[in-house]
C-alpha cells in the first residue's frame, strides 16, 4: 500500500486508544492529526541536529546566529536585543557571545553612533557555517515536503496557517 491507503503509526495509535476514552470524548481525526504534526516535529528536529551535526555547531550557536541572520537588519544586533530575541539573561548571552567570538564566527564591535554601545556582527565564516548547515535542513525539509503535490502544499500551509492563527490569538 502507498499513499493514503497506507496504514501509518498514527492510525494504529488511534486504534488501540480509541476504546480506552468510553467516559471521555475522544475524535480519531483530531488525535490522529496531533501525533502526526508531534511526529513530524520530531523528524524536522532530528534534520536539524543532523544539519548541524554537520557542520560542526552546537544548539546554541546556531539559534544565535540564526536570530542574528533573520533580523531586519541580517547579521547585526545589540546584545540586549539578541538576548531578549533568544529570551536568555543578558549573562547568559555574554557566554554565548565569547563562544561564538572565540569560534571566529561573529565580532563585537563599537556602535557607531555611540562608542560605549557593542553592536554583534556576524563574521564570513559565521554567515558561511550557518548557510550550510540551513542549506543540509533545506534539503531535509524539501524531501518531505517535496512528496506533496505545488496544490497539496499550499492547502497544507493554508490549514496550517489557521491553526496557527488560533494559537496566537490564544497567547494574547
Amino acid at each position: 500500500m502507498t499513499g493514503m491507503d497506507a496504514e501509518d503509526w498514527a492510525d494504529r495509535h488511534v486504534a488501540r486508544w480509541r476504546d480506552h476514552w468510553i467516559d471521555i470524548a475522544f475524535d480519531d481525526d483530531v488525535e490522529a492529526i496531533v501525533v502526526r504534526m508531534e511526529r513530524l516535529v520530531r523528524h524536522f528536529k532530528a534534520a536539524k541536529q543532523d544539519a548541524l551535526r554537520a557542520v560542526g555547531l552546537q544548539d546554541f550557536e546556531y539559534a544565535t546566529l540564526h536570530l542574528l541572520m533573520i533580523r531586519d537588519t541580517p547579521g547585526h544586533a545589540g546584545p540586549s536585543a539578541l538576548a531578549a530575541d533568544l529570551g536568555i539573561s543578558n549573562a547568559g548571552m555574554s557566554g554565548r557571545l565569547e563562544a561564538l567570538e572565540k569560534a571566529g564566527w561573529v565580532q563585537r564591535r563599537a556602535g557607531a553612533d555611540d562608542r560605549r554601545r557593542v553592536d554583534i556582527q556576524v563574521t564570513q565564516g559565521g554567515m558561511d557555517v550557518w548557510r550550510r548547515a540551513m542549506q543540509l535542513r533545506g534539503r531535509a525539509e524539501e524531501h518531505l515536503v517535496g512528496t506533496l503535490s505545488a496544490e497539496d502544499r499550499a492547502t497544507l500551509a493554508r490549514l496550517l496557517k489557521t491553526l496557527t492563527l488560533t494559537v496566537e490569538s490564544d497567547e494574547d
